[in-house]
C-alpha cells in the first residue's frame, strides 16, 4: 500500500509541475505570478521531479520548437520522425541537452519569457543531485516494498519527467480523435489523459496553444486548469487579458475543424494572441 501510494503521488505530482510550470507558464506564459511563487513553484518542480528535473528554459525552447515545426523535420519529439518512442526519447534528451547546458542558443523568437533559476538548474542538472534522489526513492522501496516485482517500478521513478514527456509527445500524436483538422498529426487521447493531468489534448491545444484549458468539449475534463483556477481565485497566480478558454460548441469544432488553420509560430510567445472564435469565453469573464 505504501509503494502504491508513493508511486502515484510522485506520477501526480511530477506530471503537475510539468504542465503547470514547466509548459503552461514556462513555455506559453499563459499566467503571471509574482517572483516570490515564481521561485516557490521552481523549487517544488525540483523537488518533486527529482533525479529526472528538467531544466524550465531547455524544456520552455524545446516546447517552443516542438509548436513552430509541429510533426516537421525540426520537430524536436515528433514520433513521425522516429520508428518507435525509445529513439524519440533519445533525439529528444539530445537536444534537450543542448539548451538546458547553453551549449546551443535557438532563434531569438523563442527566447522570450523563459523562467531562470541558474543556481537550482546547475545543482538540479547535477549528477550528485540526481543520484541523491534515487538514493531516497531506493531507500523508501528497501524499507516499504513487500514484494520483489514493486522493485520493478524503481525505474520509472528515477526517468519520470521523461516518461510524462514519453507518453504525452508519442501517445498525443498517434493516438485518439480529433476535434480540429490541423496540418500537424496531433490527437487526443482522451483515455491516456487520465494519467497526465490534461496534457494528451494535444489536438486542443496545437489549435489553440494560448488557452489554459486544454478541454474543447463537453465531455473534455482538464485537472491542471481545475488547479490553476483555484490558484487564480486564492490571488497566487493571475491570467492575462490576452489569454482565452476554449468553450466551444459543436457546432463552433465542427467550422473549426473544416478551417483547418494552423497557429502562426508566434503564438507560443506570451504577448501573443490565441486567435479564438466568437464562441470561445476569455479566462478573465470565469471568475
Amino acid at each position: 500500500m505504501a509503494i502504491a501510494a508513493f508511486f502515484a503521488s510522485h506520477w501526480l505530482l511530477a506530471v503537475f509541475f510539468q504542465s503547470f510550470f514547466h509548459h503552461r507558464y514556462g513555455a506559453h506564459r499563459m499566467f503571471s505570478m509574482s517572483r516570490a511563487w515564481e521561485r516557490f513553484f521552481y523549487l517544488g518542480a525540483y523537488v518533486v521531479q527529482g533525479s529526472s528535473f528538467l531544466d524550465p528554459r531547455g524544456y520552455g525552447i524545446l516546447h517552443r520548437l516542438h509548436h513552430a515545426f509541429s510533426d516537421g523535420a525540426r520537430d524536436p519529439h515528433s514520433p513521425e520522425n522516429h520508428t518507435n518512442v525509445w529513439s524519440m526519447m533519445w533525439a529528444t534528451k539530445r537536444e534537450y541537452d543542448r539548451y538546458a547546458h547553453h551549449g546551443e542558443q535557438p532563434e531569438p523568437r523563442f527566447m522570450g519569457g523563459l523562467p531562470s533559476w541558474p543556481a537550482v538548474d546547475r545543482i538540479g542538472q547535477s549528477w550528485a543531485s540526481r543520484f541523491v534522489f534515487m538514493g531516497l526513492y531506493t531507500a523508501f522501496y528497501v524499507t516499504f516494498a513487500t514484494a520483489w516485482w514493486q522493485y520493478l517500478l524503481l525505474p520509472v521513478h528515477f526517468i519520470m519527467g521523461p516518461v510524462h514527456g514519453a507518453i504525452v509527445n508519442w501517445c498525443g500524436h498517434r493516438y485518439g480523435y480529433r476535434n480540429f483538422a490541423l496540418p500537424d498529426k496531433s490527437r487526443n487521447s482522451l483515455v491516456v489523459d487520465m494519467l497526465c493531468v490534461g496534457e494528451l489534448y494535444q489536438n486542443n491545444h496545437h489549435k489553440y496553444p494560448m488557452s489554459p484549458d486544454f478541454a474543447a468539449r463537453w465531455f473534455e475534463f482538464d485537472p491542471t486548469f481545475a488547479v490553476m483556477r483555484v490558484l487564480a481565485w486564492l490571488g497566487i497566480i493571475e491570467f492575462g487579458a490576452h489569454v482565452q478558454r476554449m468553450r466551444l460548441t459543436e457546432r463552433a469544432i465542427a467550422r473549426a475543424g473544416e478551417a483547418g488553420a494552423p497557429q502562426a509560430c508566434e503564438a507560443v510567445q506570451p504577448e501573443e494572441s490565441a486567435g479564438l472564435s466568437d464562441d470561445a469565453v476569455p479566462v478573465t469573464e470565469l471568475g
